[in-house]
């Protein structure tokens, strides 16, 4: 592992730790780290062993959102092409935030300093997030003229309510921890070092039912706009599955055998 990687790589047991490494940068968003993300996120996924993928941030920021230099040089690309080369880099963005999403494995979100724009989004789009005391947050994208991008407008009203995420959204204020933590943006404040306590944390999830987890994954985060009825068809679908699982024989016994 090279700290010359804009993103690093590290296996902890059954954890692996994916660290946004642009510290200079405050690990500001790139086509780079875009690229590195998806790859380092497909080699976790590619390994059984891992039930848990925390994403933390190098140095004092966990990550600062779109990189505002690249920003500046995408504007110098000519009137005819603006649009649509921003529409391909959108793609890209929503399917870099995707691979998060979709992820059947616990995630978690070790935010360690400040989470800005896209670096709140990829926070959000994570399954728990804990925050270090001096993390912050904001969703600052009406600060550059522009809206969120990274799933902030999906994601943000599903933990804190409607009316909040409209107040955080059009000021783009910033959010300290205790905030965060008293309204539902962050579960948890760590009482250790943030990525340590983060795995803290995830024991609980990491002890059961990897199939179970990943079945139910599918599932909950669909919740809010689908019917009841379809939801309850495709946890059947899902049962049956769980039904299949070692895990679920093993379970069965060693509670019979209590």
């Amino acid at each position: 592992m090279s700290d010359d990687l804009v993103l690093l790589l590290e296996r902890r047991g059954p954890a692996a730790i994916l660290t946004f490494n642009r510290p200079d940068a405050r690990n500001a968003i790139d086509d780079e780290v875009r690229s590195a993300f998806t790859a380092a996120l497909a080699e976790a996924h590619a390994d059984d062993d891992v039930r848990v993928i925390v994403l933390t941030g190098a140095g004092v920021a966990f990550c600062a959102g779109g990189d505002v230099k690249a920003m500046q040089g995408r504007q110098s690309a000519g009137v005819g092409r603006v649009a649509f080369d921003g529409w391909q880099r959108q793609r890209r963005t929503a399917d870099f935030v995707a691979d998060l999403v979709e992820s059947d494995r616990i995630t978690i979100a070790a935010v360690n300093g400040a989470a800005v724009g896209l670096g709140l989004d990829l926070a959000l789009a994570c399954d728990f997030i804990v925050a270090a005391p001096q993390a912050k947050f904001a969703s600052a994208f009406v600060k550059r003229g522009l809206i969120p991008d990274g799933g902030g407008m999906y994601f943000l009203p599903r933990r804190i309510g409607l009316q909040r995420t409209k107040e955080l959204i059009y000021s783009g204020r910033t959010v300290e921890a205790e905030e965060a933590l008293a309204i539902g943006l962050v579960d948890r404040l760590a009482e250790a070092p943030v990525v340590d306590d983060a795995l803290s944390y995830a024991e609980q999830f990491m002890a059961n039912s990897r199939p179970a987890i990943a079945l139910m994954k599918s599932i909950v985060a669909r919740t809010f706009e689908t019917p009841l009825d379809r939801i309850a068809a495709l946890g059947g679908e899902a049962q049956a599955i769980a039904y299949t699982t070692d895990e679920h024989r093993a379970a069965v016994e060693a509670f019979l055998k209590r």
